[in-house]
């Protein structure tokens, strides 16, 4: 295996699981690192999905005890109950809405200037929102009614325009719908569980042709990398959140997608590739 592909390698699993979580759009940035890199392709893009699974692992590693509460008290609690099946109603919209549309999404908006305009009107929206007075109604996962879900469902969709962000969207909506700013983030943790999963494994199996037993340490590098590096920025999110807002990262949208379309539209970087 080429050196310099395990390091590409390394990168975007870095990429990957610190963006992940974050409202700063994982898959913007790694169209954009992606192209910066040369590491392009119909390969190249079922490699960017599968690392999603280890930064998928880090979340299911750092709540494993609620997970498995979550299983064992399935048939029996009712609290478990209305978790698992909330899950499942906010999972729903993405699902469908991916299979109907993903595809024409990825031919035509999985391209750095596209992202670059998502990244810049997503920091906007989150400093709109920001700056709206509210008073949270919903403190915890657990009392989430079933409505609720279905919003946060819909909000999570919006990431199907590259550059918007899952966790962004379901957090910033779970802010605009009520949610304390906890709740809120720990929901998008557990929604990308069923939805990254479904979409990586549905990925792999389509293209599953384009793999070969010389792609598994390109693959296993990335997965490993995604992971620890994920579970430091859930960590870390988590404890921003408790004395934070979102302001900064709008900021940080705002100025690196205005990086992005300067470079574009100067010529000082040819993007006509990604």
């Amino acid at each position: 295996m080429d050196l310099s592909l395990l390091l590409k390698a390394v990168v975007l699993g870095l990429v990957e699981g610190l963006t992940e979580f974050l409202p700063i759009s994982s898959t913007g940035h790694l169209i954009i690192a992606a192209q910066l890199l040369g590491f392009v392709g119909a390969k190249a893009q079922v490699f960017e999905i599968f690392i999603q699974l280890g930064a998928i692992l880090a979340v299911c590693w750092e709540y494993r005890r609620r997970l498995v509460a979550a299983v064992v008290g399935i048939a029996r609690e009712r609290t478990q109950q209305r978790f698992v099946i909330n899950l499942l109603i906010a999972f729903l919209p993405a699902a469908v809405l991916g299979l109907a549309f993903g595809k024409a999404v990825k031919a035509t908006l999985f391209h750095p200037v596209p992202v670059a305009v998502a990244f810049v009107v997503g920091g906007v929206a989150i400093l709109l929102i920001e700056r709206r007075p509210r008073r949270p109604r919903v403190d915890d996962v657990d009392d989430l009614h079933w409505t609720d879900a279905m919003k946060l469902g819909f909000a999570q969709a919006l990431a199907l325009l590259p550059g918007t962000s899952r966790s962004g969207a379901t957090i910033i909506g779970g802010l605009w719908f009520g949610l304390s700013r906890r709740a809120a983030t720990e929901f998008s943790f557990f929604l990308a569980i069923p939805t990254l999963t479904a979409a990586a494994l549905y990925d792999l199996l389509k293209h599953r042709d384009l793999l070969s037993a010389q792609d598994v340490p390109l693959f296993a590098v990335g997965f490993v990398t995604a992971f620890v590096s994920a579970l430091i920025a859930v960590r870390g999110l988590l404890r921003f959140v408790a004395s934070h807002d979102f302001t900064a990262f709008a900021w940080y949208r705002i100025v690196f997608g205005g990086l992005v379309l300067l470079t574009a539209f100067s010529g000082w970087v040819d993007w006509s590739a990604g």
